[in-house]
């Protein structure tokens, strides 16, 4: 057995490293962006003349606000199986962000968030997160398939339907295997079998899913305003309902493709370039966009949440008597 004062000098290790790695991503990928140089995005904002002091407080409220109901959601969820403030929810919220940063698919966001609890709770506030996620990919399916179809009607999509259609085929047909499958087996993972993540899901308060959908409708409807707002800072000439359109098919597409989180940037920054080529948008100016949405959405949450990471403490065990 270790000693206690080397437990907690590991401890602080390991916090600080987790920092150090987030901070580090992100300075690398602004520098070594191979899409948008560090110079070129500089230079079209001083080029454009983009941003007064009022319109990067706007900016950064609209931030503000995207993450202030995201945390109001989660506080929502996890209630149900643990009474959390808001300040709880804000360090939980933020903390794991940070955490997760360099993660796959910001995977490493589900134990950094059950970390936060005693260990007889972590696996159903792992499970309360996933609720959350799922509702947050929810509206932006449903939204983006919207946005994808008036898209799709109005502009002429270099598309091939035979082969999109296969793989959709193909993707139904697994999904409706690998679901077989499993409701005819015992599965078990982390000591959950599925019909006790079906239960748990079904049996969740009814009302904190109504408000949760809510919260998701209204981050969703924030940061994608925000994103139309940048590109009338840029002085592109487009109407709401293109950009929209635009906007929601981007989140949907970019959404689908597994990547790693701190390359999300990346991703959508391509399929955006892509979409918005049908509207006449200049390449340069939507890769501006995707980087500030990248640095006012994530990257700055992330400093915060690095505050919160540093002064993290394991939960203290409850026993009963």
């Amino acid at each position: 057995m270790l000693p206690h004062k080397t437990k907690q000098f590991f401890f602080v290790l390991i916090k600080l490293s987790i920092v150090v790695a987030a901070f580090y991503f992100i300075y690398h990928k602004l520098v070594n962006n191979n899409e948008l140089s560090f110079y070129d995005f500089k230079e079209n904002i001083i080029k454009n003349d983009a941003f007064s002091p009022k319109i990067i407080i706007f900016l950064i409220l609209l931030s503000s606000f995207n993450w202030f109901f995201e945390i109001l959601k989660w506080q929502n969820l996890v209630s149900t199986q643990e009474k959390t403030s808001f300040k709880q929810a804000t360090n939980q919220t933020l903390g794991s962000l940070t955490a997760s940063l360099i993660t796959p698919n910001r995977i490493g966001e589900y134990g950094a968030k059950a970390m936060y609890f005693t260990k007889n709770l972590r696996k159903r506030i792992m499970l309360v997160n996933l609720i959350g996620n799922l509702q947050q990919m929810s509206v932006t399916v449903v939204l983006g398939i919207i946005g994808l179809y008036f898209f799709v009607s109005k502009y002429n999509l270099d598309l091939n339907y035979y082969r999109l259609s296969k793989y959709t085929t193909i993707g139904f047909v697994l999904i409706c295997l690998i679901i077989f499958i499993l409701r005819k087996t015992k599965f078990i993972f982390k000591g959950f079998s599925i019909e006790k993540l079906k239960m748990f899901i079904l049996n969740f308060q009814k009302t904190n899913l109504s408000i949760g959908f809510l919260l998701s409708f209204l981050r969703y409807a924030i940061f994608s305003f925000q994103f139309y707002f940048l590109l009338q800072c840029f002085h592109v000439e487009i109407d709401y309902f293109n950009s929209m359109i635009g906007i929601t098919s981007m989140y949907l597409l970019a959404s689908i493709i597994p990547t790693i989180f701190i390359f999300d940037v990346v991703i959508k920054g391509s399929v955006a370039v892509y979409l918005f080529s049908f509207l006449g948008v200049n390449e340069l100016i939507i890769l501006c966009v995707i980087t500030i949405m990248w640095l006012l959405n994530f990257v700055l949450p992330s400093i915060i949440g690095s505050f919160f990471v540093l002064r993290f403490k394991m939960p203290k065990t409850i026993i009963n008597s």
